[in-house]
């Protein structure tokens, strides 16, 4: 499987439904040849024509009229280890062959898990009779390479190893960092126990730990954002929800990290210990800023998705 989820795979077939079998019919159609029924080089010609200027081309084959496999798979780069396969096999029971067996024009199926491979793929296939022989031409469609075709994303997808790569060393950096941090408010703690009694450290000691706790938090938190939206897990660009969804985490963790330096200046002003009460105001009204700005964001961009996808209908 690709960089997109099964779902992500499915909710787009359905917005492209008719122009992903349009297309695939029109393939099909434009090398269906009567003489690709008995000859294996002419077929594997026809896929590579077809495989140069269409990549997500999977397995092309010939069916007989009684659905059994009449040539090997010719298959793209990502299934070659199905070449060797399905020549012999009975396909009479396989859904695009009880659909073609009935139609005299290209029929093509809904999304479906190959046995080649294990992709989601759809298949179309079409009936074609020679002088004394009878068959059918089958063409499997890798479905996320197709999408992506139709989308124009696939130069983008070649980088993506590169993006997340690059990724992974900064979250390995700001994980560094975190460590730190925590490490120095180890430090701190445990300097606690030496302190005495001078009670002028034993209020600040307590603040630089909380200020380094925070710090580590809120980095640890951007750098596990960072792993999360852009490493392990899908991210459609395409949809304004997924960029919304980054965008919420990152403010988030802005917000909690502002919100509770503003606490520890309230405490400190509090104390009379080098605080300034009106820099946390100032500072925690900042967040509600943050906060009410995040909120009038993810409304408008739900309801300005909301819109678009009612327009697509």
């Amino acid at each position: 499987m690709s960089a997109m989820s099964y779902l992500s795979v499915i909710e787009r077939f359905h917005e492209y439904k008719n122009a992903l079998h349009e297309l695939t019919a029109s393939i099909l159609t434009g090398i269906a040849e009567p003489l690709l029924l008995d000859s294996e080089p002419a077929l594997r010609a026809a896929f590579h024509d077809i495989a140069t200027h269409y990549p997500f081309m999977a397995l092309l084959y010939t069916l007989d009229e009684q659905g059994v496999q009449s040539s090997s798979n010719i298959a793209g780069l990502h299934s070659r280890k199905a070449e060797a396969l399905g020549k012999g096999k009975d396909r009479s029971e396989r859904p695009y062959f009880l659909l073609a067996k009935n139609s005299d024009s290209v029929v093509v199926t809904e999304p479906y898990f190959s046995n080649n491979g294990g992709m989601l793929c759809i298949t179309a296939v079409v009936k074609r009779s020679a002088a004394d022989k009878a068959g059918y031409i089958v063409l499997d469609i890798d479905l996320t390479k197709a999408i992506e075709f139709l989308m124009g994303d696939l130069a983008r997808r070649r980088f993506m190893p590169a993006f997340k790569t690059v990724y992974v060393l900064i979250v390995g950096g700001l994980f560094a960092v975190a460590g730190v941090l925590l490490y120095a408010a180890g430090t701190e703690m445990l300097s606690l126990w030496h302190l005495g009694s001078n009670k002028e450290d034993l209020h600040m000691k307590p603040f630089g730990v909380i200020i380094f706790l925070t710090l580590a938090l809120a980095i640890f938190d951007l750098g596990k954002t960072i792993l999360e939206e852009e490493v392990l897990m899908h991210k459609d660009i395409f949809r304004h929800s997924s960029t919304r969804r980054t965008i919420t985490r990152f403010i988030a963790a802005i917000l909690i990290a502002v919100s509770i330096e503003a606490l520890l200046l309230m405490f400190k002003a509090a104390l009379g210990v080098n605080g300034d009460i009106l820099s946390a105001v100032w500072m925690m009204l900042t967040a509600v800023g943050l906060l009410v700005g995040l909120g009038i964001y993810v409304y408008l961009g739900a309801q300005a998705e909301a819109i678009l996808k009612g327009g697509r209908k």
